[in-house]
């Protein structure tokens, strides 16, 4: 497989200069004859043919910016003729590669140059690293071709079989670049060119598919958006069909959720959610129940007010009036409420409305007994602020999905309480109103109050999401108070991301302002009299709040004021009654009956609890705010054999501790007491708590019970205007107990006059009113024997009269 010419053969050749084109060995090209160095070279070349053999030679040279080549191309004149266009023109063959040396002088216009022919023959047989790579290239170049439709060429290429006639095949090739195609004609080994020009062929391919599969991607891109555009119009032109035969009009039903979603106010995330559900829905069939589920879901994230706010009120000293008009008392609350306005107006001057994402609300417990106003505050604070309002009912409550919704999987799912409130309400910063959270339970479907902990957290709620929604919602805006009677059915964790405020119930004199300014109109227009008809005095007010309803609220009140006002209205109609009617204290026995709760004070001294030895008046706190207790002591003959401690009246175990503490210090410290403790050896104490049904517990009735046993063994009455509380340790002293304001407010009511409580809780006396303080005579003691003094009454006389004692 050798080349035509012998190997280093010396040439001397006219150059043919090539601008920005390259000829390689075994092509054949046409040269236009009007360009005047490709006339000067071919002129030269026939004027050297002459005088030798064979046909003219040229030396075939790129020219690449004015710069030439260092090998060109040795090339025959195989026909002058004409051009298909007419022009003049030369065929020339390229026959092998020559490298150029120095200029000489030759016949005609044209540059001669003296070079020489290079050798590129490839021994046989191939090798086979050879041998692979031709059948490489081939299989490139069948490939390529085919993928143009070049099949008659393909044939051509599988019958050459010298290397470097291959490679230099590959000159044909459109997609090569001038610097590619001279980088191939000065590549002079056979073998190192195939590999180039396989390399380039590979590259060519490899971005070829590159770009084929972009182009297919754009066109499938282009064919899919243009079938979906017309199935959406043949789906209207369907569902329009639909409509016209069931006689329904053209905007009877709002289908267009897309239109919607793009049309409403939702921020980005939900946005991008409510369009992928409505990607959904358009695929879904109309027989198909998702369809419901995400139209219900769309219905819901519609509705929901994204970007809607109510402007706060920031008239501080109006805020307070208005809180002061719609509730008496209450001070605690009313300041709390009162801060925070001037808090969020300071806020909003300064540009502070948002921080870290987190908006300025708040989360407040309201915690007090039943009838004071906790849930009737709620409105009034909206009020005040001038916010939408929503109560949100959670007693009873004891399935998680009612605060975080169910998963929409689920058939009749729906979101939670709280996007239901934040619906109701119409803006993303009510007031919402937990009512009752005391009274969440848990059972097998989960905890409500656990629920609960990211809504009611200031630090998290701004990111909340509901399982129905499945987006984000910001809850840090709202206004949160949440109502409980007892604190301790609180969770911690829930207690802890929560402001405390307690409302401790009020004093007889708030309950007749109550009363006067809010009751009884109240209670006149639902009774159907004017206030110039029936005129209820504060002295009867008075009375009913004193003797008629003990209660630390004012719901009984409220009933009992209905209760005279209706027996009065049907006196009227009957003709019983003349109208205008002035109401007074003298009339409510005649109306409703007689009082039911006289002071013990009151009663005759030989009715009352306290009027044999044994029994003492202690205090205490229950759900519906405080109360009195009394606590029962006796002992059982001897003969009967009982010895030992029995506890009566449903006790829990504090209590049931506190009692054995109190016997175990009178046994202990009896003779400096001056006891007969030795009864206390043989004989069994019993002690008993009335009210037996119930429940009660805690350690602050101990002095109480050491009280009552020291009066049963003493035989000395306790004061009957003395009542206590306290817990006792086993060397006698009084430690500090819980619920000093709602004891003392019980004392009150009770008609209590002296009360007895741990010194250590003298600083909760500041929280009690001071009209309430006035009427008391409160003692601070450290000690069982400085409690014994003050309540029990001296021995009685051989004549049995009771010897006067000093408070």
């Amino acid at each position: 497989m050798a080349a035509e010419s012998t190997a280093f053969t010396p040439l001397t050749l006219p150059v043919l200069p090539l601008d920005d084109e390259v000829v390689l060995p075994g092509m054949v090209v046409p040269l236009d004859l009007n360009d005047t160095d490709v006339r000067a070279a071919v002129e030269a070349a026939q004027a050297a043919a002459r005088s030798e053999p064979g046909k003219p030679k040229v030396l075939l040279v790129p020219r690449i910016d004015g710069t030439y080549a260092s090998t060109g191309v040795l090339g025959t004149v195989e026909q002058v003729g004409r051009l298909a266009d007419g022009d003049p023109g030369a065929l020339i063959r390229g026959r092998g590669r020559v490298r150029i040396g120095a200029g000489t002088t030759g016949p005609g216009a044209a540059l001669w140059v003296e070079g020489t022919r290079l050798d590129e023959s490839v021994p046989e047989p191939l090798p086979g690293h050879v041998a692979e790579l031709v059948k490489e290239y081939k299989a490139l170049a069948t490939a390529w071709l085919k993928k143009r439709g070049a099949w008659q060429v393909v044939d051509r290429v599988q019958a050459i079989d010298d290397v470097s006639a291959l490679a230099d095949n590959s000159g044909y090739s459109p997609f090569l670049t001038t610097e590619q195609k001279v980088e191939l004609l000065e590549t002079a080994d056979p073998v190192a060119r195939l590999k180039l020009a396989a390399q380039q062929l590979r590259d060519h391919l490899a971005e070829q598919e590159v770009a084929e599969t972009i182009a297919k991607d754009v066109q499938e891109g282009v064919d899919k958006q243009q079938r979906e555009f017309l199935l959406r119009r043949q789906l209207e032109a369907v569902r329009k069909e639909l409509r016209e035969l069931n006689g329904e009009q053209e905007g009877e039903e709002s289908d267009d959720y897309r239109a919607r979603v793009e049309a409403a106010d939702l921020p980005g995330k939900v946005r991008e959610a409510a369009l992928k559900e409505v990607d959904k829905l358009e695929r879904a069939s109309d027989q198909s129940p998702e369809g419901s589920w995400i139209r219900t879901w769309l219905d819901t994230v519609l509705e929901l007010p994204w970007n809607e706010r109510t402007e706060d009120a920031y008239d501080i000293q109006g805020a307070k009036a208005v809180l002061d008009a719609e509730h008496a008392g209450l001070e605690d609350v009313k300041e709390r409420i009162t801060e925070y306005l001037a808090v969020r107006k300071r806020r909003n001057d300064r540009g502070l409305g948002v921080v870290g994402g987190r908006r300025g609300g708040a989360v407040l417990a309201l915690v007090g007994p039943p009838g004071v106003g906790k849930t009737s505050l709620g409105e009034s604070v909206a009020h005040a602020m001038g916010r939408k309002f929503v109560r949100v009912a959670l007693g009873g409550v004891r399935d998680e999905a009612e605060i975080r919704g169910h998963r929409r999987t689920y058939v009749g799912a729906l979101p939670g309480r709280i996007v239901r409130a934040i619906k109701e309400a119409g803006s993303m910063n009510p007031v919402v109103l937990l009512d009752e959270i005391d009274k969440v339970g848990s059972d097998f479907r989960g905890d409500p109050a656990a629920a609960l902990l990211e809504v009611l957290d200031p630090a998290q709620n701004h990111t909340f999401r509901d399982h129905y929604l499945e987006v984000e919602l910001d809850l840090s805006d709202v206004v949160f108070l949440a109502t409980a009677n007892v604190l301790e059915a609180i969770p911690e964790a829930l207690l802890d991301r929560m402001e405390l405020v307690r409302l401790d119930g009020y004093t007889e004199d708030e309950k007749v302002v109550i009363a006067r300014d809010h009751l009884v109109p109240r209670q006149l227009e639902r009774a159907g009299l004017g206030a110039d008809e029936v005129t209820v005095d504060e002295s009867a007010l008075r009375k009913l709040a004193g003797e008629y309803t003990r209660e630390a609220g004012v719901r009984n009140l409220e009933r009992s004021i209905a209760r005279l006002l209706r027996k009065v209205a049907a006196q009227h109609e009957l003709g019983e009654r003349e109208l205008p009617f002035t109401l007074t204290d003298g009339d409510l026995r005649a109306l409703i009956g007689r009082p039911h709760h006289v002071p013990e004070s009151a009663q005759d001294p030989a009715e009352r609890r306290t009027s044999v030895p044994g029994v003492a008046t202690g205090l205490a706190v229950t759900g519906a705010g405080g109360d009195v207790l009394y606590v029962e002591a006796s002992l059982a003959d001897p003969e009967t054999g009982a010895a030992g401690l029995t506890l009566t009246g449903q006790l829990g175990d504090v209590m049931k501790e506190s009692a054995q503490i109190a016997l175990s210090f009178l046994r202990s410290h009896g003779a400096e007491l001056e006891l007969p403790v030795a009864d206390l050896k043989d004989r069994g104490v019993h002690i008993h708590f009335p009210a037996g049904a119930v429940p009660k517990d805690g350690p602050s009735a101990g002095i109480t019970m050491t009280t009552a046993l020291a009066s049963l063994l003493s035989g000395r009455l306790v004061r009957t205007d003395v009542a206590m509380t306290g817990e006792v340790s086993l060397t006698g002293r009084v430690l500090p107990i819980g619920g000093v304001k709602q004891k003392l407010l019980a004392a009150h009511r009770a008609g209590v006059t002296t009360v007895i409580i741990p010194k250590r809780n003298e600083p909760d006396l500041d929280d009690v009113p001071a009209e309430v303080l006035d009427k008391l005579d409160v003692h601070t003691v450290t000690d069982v024997r400085q409690v014994l003094e003050l309540a029990l009454t001296p021995a009685t006389s051989a004549a049995g009269t009771e010897v006067p004692v000093a408070a």
